[in-house]
């Protein structure tokens, strides 16, 4: 990714960008790409710096060097904000820096960033949900219908020249049966917005955040998460992976499902027992689950989920259109910008920041009259 100094506004794919040039300016709003953006976002992004950041006067921006899988604070205090993909953000990078103004994660979730340690150095964490929700409930959707359908084994029976006189499963309908989510955040009330006319009898959230009145505008029933995991035919994870979720789904909700219901989990693995859903699905406690995400991704070559056949396994990226892709790098590269002018960036995982003195000097340090 070329800097501004670089003459590569406009370049789109990897193969176009030029060689980075070193960032001269002792006063620009620097911006540091994490190290792992060619694997996350390789066409598009520089689309996205051309046409919403490289015309700001004096911003220049570039990859951030690599030091060992995670960026030292000296490293992060060459710059007033960072694009993140994946690349992880601990307290040990966090703590301590002081020109570091904002994180704007390409993605919603957060686990890779240290909140608190940001909140604590004045550092804003920038999300951008508003790419994400409408392809991740698309995606769960898809996970619903091919297990509810049997996509994966009518496929084998056709391939295996099985025809319908000799068929050996079901699908059901959806109609009358009761979609939960544990979360009621964007993906979720996106996709209960989508399945509004679709037929479902109930629709249910676990959600002690959650807004009353958002819950009665989608006609979602907010209960507890017990109520949730038994009542529901369909149970969608659409929480964020903190230290109060992680276990969250674990055996002895598992075993509140009725033996009839599905889970299915395309937020992140850690927040499902993984060993005590392998049980489950073994034993055919449940009737099935559709995973995108994963204790340890990727997944070992040995792992029990490939020998099941009650399971879709999709490599955390069920979500992934080209619609989302090009968001993302518009949505995060927004943040950016709206740090630059010394503005708050629309969606915060850390909103109180910028209630802190630390924060508010560093935003008006860099507004533009």
């Amino acid at each position: 990714m070329p800097s501004k100094k670089s003459g590569g506004a406009g370049c789109g794919k990897i193969s176009d960008l030029p060689k980075l040039a070193s960032m001269t300016s002792a006063t620009a709003f620097r911006v540091g790409v994490s190290p792992d953006w060619a694997d996350w976002a390789p066409d598009t992004l520089g689309f996205a710096l051309a046409e919403v950041l490289e015309s700001l006067p004096d911003l220049e921006h570039e990859v951030m060097p690599d030091s060992g899988g995670k960026p030292t604070r000296e490293i992060l205090d060459r710059y007033d904000a960072v694009i993140a993909f994946a690349y992880p953000f601990p307290r040990e990078s966090i703590a301590g820096v002081k020109r570091l103004c904002g994180i704007a994660r390409w993605g919603v979730g957060f686990d890779s960033v240290d909140v608190n340690a940001c909140m604590e150095a004045d550092v804003l964490v920038a999300l951008s949900p508003m790419a994400v929700r409408r392809p991740l409930a698309e995606g769960i959707l898809a996970m619903i219908f091919t297990l509810t359908k049997n996509i994966r084994r009518l496929d084998q029976q056709a391939r295996a020249g099985r025809w319908r006189d000799n068929l050996q499963c079901r699908s059901i309908c959806i109609q009358g049966r009761t979609l939960g989510s544990v979360g009621l955040g964007n993906i979720a009330s996106e996709l209960f917005r989508m399945v509004g006319g679709m037929g479902f009898g109930r629709l249910l959230s676990f959600d002690p955040y959650a807004p009353r009145e958002r819950a009665a505008e989608l006609a979602v029933d907010l209960v507890d998460l017990d109520t949730l995991m038994r009542e529901s035919d369909f149970v969608a994870i659409n929480a964020p992976l903190h230290a109060d979720t992680r276990g969250l789904i674990g055996a002895r909700e598992l075993a509140l499902m009725r033996p009839t219901a599905y889970l299915i989990n395309t937020s992140r693995g850690p927040l499902v027992d993984e060993g005590a859903l392998v049980e489950a699905l073994r034993q055919r406690r449940i009737a099935g689950a559709g995973l995108d995400v994963f204790e340890n991704e990727p997944m070992h070559g040995n792992h029990p989920l490939y020998e099941l056949d009650n399971v879709i396994l999709t490599p955390h990226s069920v979500g992934w259109t080209e619609e989302l892709i090009r968001d993302l790098n518009f949505e995060t590269c927004r943040s950016v910008r709206a740090v630059y002018e010394g503005k708050v960036p629309a969606h915060l995982a850390n909103p109180t920041v910028i209630g802190r003195a630390g924060m508010q000097a560093k935003l008006a340090a860099r507004r533009k009259e």
